[in-house]
């Protein structure tokens, strides 16, 4: 059995959990499985921008993805670190991500020796230090389970 084989399976699984809340919601969208260094992505669109909309706040995206991993936990017995992306909802969040970087340094520039980012995702903080370190700078995670934040200094 290759490694993408458990990736493929915990692809479908997700996407019938997604494709069963759709129904339920009676929401239409084309839903992708993509598989990337070992890590699934779920991606829904639609070809109506508004109907995915009350979907694809980005808490609401983190929450239906956990409900996802769950679900597909239930099913492989395994962990899952699957990412869902619903009406371009991971774009949507990178480029707010990218604000907050902009004002930390911005801040960081103006004499700030330290800021420490709210705590998030691992996804997400993945995503402040590759954009931490796009624009020249460090940063690292400090803390524990749901406390674990990022901390930019100079």
């Amino acid at each position: 059995m290759t490694d993408a084989t458990p990736a493929i399976d915990e692809g479908d699984i997700a996407a019938d959990y997604i494709e069963e809340l759709l129904d339920i919601c009676d929401l239409g969208g084309d839903i992708n499985i993509d598989v990337s260094d070992g890590r699934t992505t779920i991606s829904v669109d639609s070809e109506t921008r508004d109907e995915l909309k009350l979907l694809s706040n980005s808490e609401t995206v983190a929450a239906l993805q956990e409900l996802t991993r769950i679900a597909v936990q239930g099913k492989t017995g395994e962990f899952s670190r699957l990412v869902l992306d619903i009406g371009g909802s991971r774009d949507a969040r990178r480029t707010e991500l990218g604000k907050l970087v902009d004002d930390a340094i911005a801040r960081i520039d103006a004499g700030t020796p330290r800021i420490d980012f709210e705590p998030m995702s691992s996804y997400e903080r993945k995503i402040i230090h590759d954009l931490i370190s796009e624009r020249g700078l460090t940063s690292e995670s400090e803390g524990e389970g749901r406390d674990r934040h990022i901390v930019l200094s100079r």
